[in-house]
């Protein structure tokens, strides 16, 4: 078998074809490489080529400033030396991979060092080359990791003058091409001078961060640019799909706002139920995060139909709420549900979809302003104190946050001086706190 059939070995499934095939080919190799080491006389040819391929992958690992290493490299496997050892029989392979796992462990990352040592242990040369190109595998795809990490700043930076150069191309031909951010930012001002909201419960969720926009606004305190374009990020999570005038400077994540949309409205509806289902389930089953956790899972599937089949979906939900609640009181011997009761409850849940239901109302603002913090604090921060219904979906909101804050820092740092534009005719200097929009 010719040595070019060598590759690195990757993890596929085991079950797929193409996982089979690469396993038998793998297997054909290295069968093939101890027929020849164990021939009489040996047959170095694989041997030499897999050296070859060790040493260039052992000097892509360096760094430019190892310039020691690299000519020690070079010289333990130097390729003509090798070839002349070969040819006279006294390659000594075991005593090379024996060299190889030495560099390995100045150079791999902490992570791979046990499965280094582990290679120290293996004296039969065809298993330790095996596994030199195994680990090997792992840590060029560290070096690859570490690379794209370490560009990262320039790519986005490059990323973030490229994309606003290319709009203001845009912008010098169109000069209108503004004006539908500059309505949303408008109606963004507008919202922060309206009253708050009077939904029951609201007032413990508003004291997360502190006094919010609005209570900003009738306490006389400035209006903030920051404040605005943050209200503007989350009225988008509101945005009607018939109305055409989006702002064009966000035109590119409409669908990523869009899919963040949705899975805020999920989350509403996962931690209503929970809230609703936790009123008739006593402390006991929602003290056990198993049970908190099989719910989310039963409502979350469930609900993957609901923008099709709404109704048909927050029935099932209902019910197969009811009924796991039903029986796991049973289960754990305590006084299960009766019947008004169950029929109640599969009542409150069913109307959970209804936005004007109180729960589903309260929820939803608390989502909001959780997600508000985010943009002004961080997601860490705000999930120090979340108000409540909304523990038991913390790491789903994390996410969430997550998503959304890394979606609107970017689009800040891109377009951030045509808001600072736009806010300086909204806000007059009086009232400003801040002279510009953040922007890199």
């Amino acid at each position: 078998m010719n040595c070019d059939y060598y590759m690195e070995e990757k993890v596929l499934r085991p079950s797929s074809l193409e996982g089979k095939v690469k396993e038998t080919v793998h297997n054909a190799f290295w069968d093939h490489l101890k027929e020849q080491l164990s021939a009489t006389p040996p047959d170095f040819s694989c041997a030499l080529e897999l050296l070859k391929e060790i040493k260039e992958i052992l000097l892509s690992l360096l760094l430019p400033r190892q310039n020691r290493l690299r000519t020690e490299i070079e010289e333990a496997l130097d390729t003509d030396l090798l070839k002349q050892e070969a040819e006279h029989g006294a390659l000594k392979v075991l005593y090379l991979s024996k060299y190889v796992l030495n560099m390995m462990a100045l150079l791999c990352a902490p992570l791979r060092d046990e499965a280094v040592q582990k290679l120290e242990n293996i004296t039969d040369p065809v298993w330790l080359l095996r596994g030199i190109f195994q680990v090997l595998g792992l840590m060029k795809m560290d070096m690859v990791n570490y690379t794209i990490q370490s560009l990262q700043p320039h790519l986005q930076e490059h990323s973030i003058q490229y994309e606003r150069a290319k709009f203001q191309e845009l912008l010098n031909k169109q000069p209108s091409l503004l004006n539908h951010t500059t309505k949303w930012l408008t109606q963004a001002a507008a919202d922060l001078t309206m009253s708050p909201p009077t939904c029951p419960d609201t007032s413990d969720s508003s004291s997360l961060a502190g006094p919010s926009p609005n209570e900003a606004t009738n306490n006389s305190e400035p209006l903030s640019p920051t404040m605005v374009l943050c209200q503007g990020f989350l009225n988008l999570l509101l945005w009607d799909p018939e109305n055409e005038e989006f702002p064009e400077t966000l035109l590119m994540d409409r669908t990523r706002l869009q899919e963040l949309k949705s899975q805020l409205h999920q989350l509403t509806i996962m931690a209503s139920v929970l809230l609703v289902a936790s009123s008739f389930s006593g402390s006991v089953l929602f003290g056990s995060p198993q049970f908190v956790d099989k719910l989310k899972r039963i409502t979350k599937s469930l609900l993957e139909d609901f923008h099709s089949r709404p109704e048909e979906a927050i029935l099932t939900v209902s019910e197969q709420v009811s009924q796991e609640i039903h029986q796991s009181l049973k289960n754990m011997g305590l006084v299960a549900l009766s019947s008004d009761n169950t029929a109640s409850l599969m009542g409150q849940l069913q109307n959970i979809a209804n936005k004007e239901n109180c729960v589903h109302s309260v929820i939803d603002q608390r989502i909001r302003l959780f997600l508000k913090c985010c943009l002004v604090l961080g997601v860490q921060r705000s999930l120090l104190d979340l108000p409540g219904g909304l523990t038991l979906i913390e790491a789903e909101l994390a996410e969430l946050g997550q998503k959304f804050v890394n979606l609107t820092h970017h689009n800040q740092q891109v377009f951030g001086p045509y808001y600072t534009e736009i806010l300086e005719t909204l806000i007059s200097p009086t009232q400003a706190l801040e002279t510009k929009v953040e922007s890199v």
